[in-house]
């Protein structure tokens, strides 16, 4: 019997090293399955028809765009979706609550976050800010959506009341950032998104959907977080963010793996950041 309560959706571009991990983790609750995919030409197609899944494509453009095309191409029938990226993984701990959810527990809920734990070159990162780290990723279907004023960093929003499952975790680890080469490059891809954004909201052209507020939501956290960050001098950000999160949020503490991830996220991707938007003041006075 399909689940009578939630779906999985899922995004997924050349996600054969991953895929088959998180079906597997999430086979046994018996939930319809669904997969936008933007033109893997490696074996995801078949992997996700083999495991059931419902399948279909899309041109990708961002995160928040896609997620908006999954959240609409497809019939959902249970009340709600979980959204997950195709390197996450569901544990046995929130197997086993997702395993006792039922929908009529939950008539004052809208969404749920779920807390994951990041895995950077084989090693789980507890410090710098990412644990606990939580993610709105499960909510009511239509009343969640994608939040389309951003241009990366992808969240969903989730109008009514949300909840916190602090316990029970998702597991996320990219495989193919094992090659350093291929992190830098995707993150080459990403500053060029989070440039653009950000001289956007210097131009008024982007607003916050979340109301930013340090005491709400882990989002409404971060959208307050985000408010200050914007304002502050480019150049000199990279170096204050790294400082925090390396030895104020003690990411020192995560050994050589997070030396390198707390330092590349951190502050170069960060100054990559602060450049190309130099860049695109540049031209526009030009």
């Amino acid at each position: 019997m399909t689940n009578p309560d939630f779906s999985f959706i899922i995004i997924s571009f050349n996600e054969e090293i991953h895929l088959p991990r998180l079906l597997s983790s999430i086979k046994s609750l018996n939930a319809a399955t669904f997969i936008l995919d933007s033109g893997s030409t490696d074996n995801t197609i078949n992997i996700a028809t083999e495991f059931g899944c419902t399948l279909k494509t899309n041109p990708f453009v961002n995160h928040p765009k896609q997620w908006h095309e999954a959240l609409t191409k497809f019939d959902i029938k249970t009340p709600w979706v979980i959204c997950l990226d195709a390197d996450q993984l569901v544990t046995n701990e929130l197997l086993v609550q997702l395993q006792s959810f039922r929908d009529e527990d939950y008539k004052d809920v809208a969404g749920i976050y779920f807390n994951r734990k990041n895995i950077f070159k084989g090693k789980w990162l507890k410090h710098g800010g990412y644990f606990p780290f939580y993610l709105l990723k499960m909510f009511r279907f239509g009343v969640g959506y994608s939040d389309l004023n951003e241009n990366m960093d992808h969240r969903f929003i989730v109008p009514g009341k949300t909840i916190i499952w602090k316990t029970g975790y998702l597991i996320e680890e990219n495989y193919k950032e094992n090659q350093i080469s291929f992190w830098i490059s995707k993150h080459n891809r990403y500053s060029d998104l989070v440039a653009t954004e950000e001289w956007e909201r210097l131009q008024q052209l982007r607003t916050q959907t979340l109301q930013p507020n340090i005491f709400g939501s882990p989002d409404q956290k971060k959208a307050f977080l985000k408010s200050i960050w914007w304002k502050m001098p480019l150049y000199v950000r990279p170096f204050i963010y790294f400082f925090h999160r390396y030895f104020i949020q003690l990411g020192i503490l995560d050994g050589k793996q997070g030396f390198v991830f707390h330092f590349l996220q951190a502050f170069w991707f960060r100054l990559v950041v602060d450049i190309k938007i130099d860049e695109i003041k540049k031209q526009n006075k030009g």
